[in-house]
């Protein structure tokens, strides 16, 4: 999925060490760019630490997210995990290309075909005003 909008703030650091080693993790507050915006709270692992350092308030930020749930003792928790993010003020880069670019083609037109009364689908007497079935 993804998500566009405004960075509002950084939450704070978490930090810790599990099994598989040091962990870090910090919430980003955005506000969606929609007619009624919502705020967001987008939290970033160990890969996008460094990223969202740089992140000023009101920068305009795209990000790629997967939400997922999980219930303990009852209640649900929600995360809006960033797994990827991306500058919507960029300009799309080229796809690359191999060789030389194709030849345009020129378009062949095709003659409009001619009805017959036969062809005739639905009575057209009443201008349209009703649908054909």
């Amino acid at each position: 999925m993804e998500i566009t909008g405004k960075v509002v703030r950084l939450g704070g650091l978490t930090e810790g060490t599990s099994a598989r080693g040091p962990w870090r993790k910090q919430d980003l507050i955005i506000e969606t760019d929609e007619q009624f915006p919502k705020t967001v709270c987008l939290t970033c692992w160990t890969n996008q630490i460094d990223e969202i350092q740089n992140m000023v308030p009101g920068q305009m930020i795209k990000a790629q997210i997967d939400i997922s749930s999980r219930e303990f003792n009852g209640k649900w928790y929600t995360d809006v995990r960033v797994w990827r993010f991306e500058n919507p003020n960029a300009a799309p880069q080229p796809a690359p290309t191999f060789g030389a670019a194709p030849q345009p083609q020129p378009m062949h037109q095709t003659p409009p075909m001619a009805t017959s009364p036969q062809e005739t689908y639905f009575d057209d007497s009443n201008n349209g005003d009703d649908l054909p079935f």
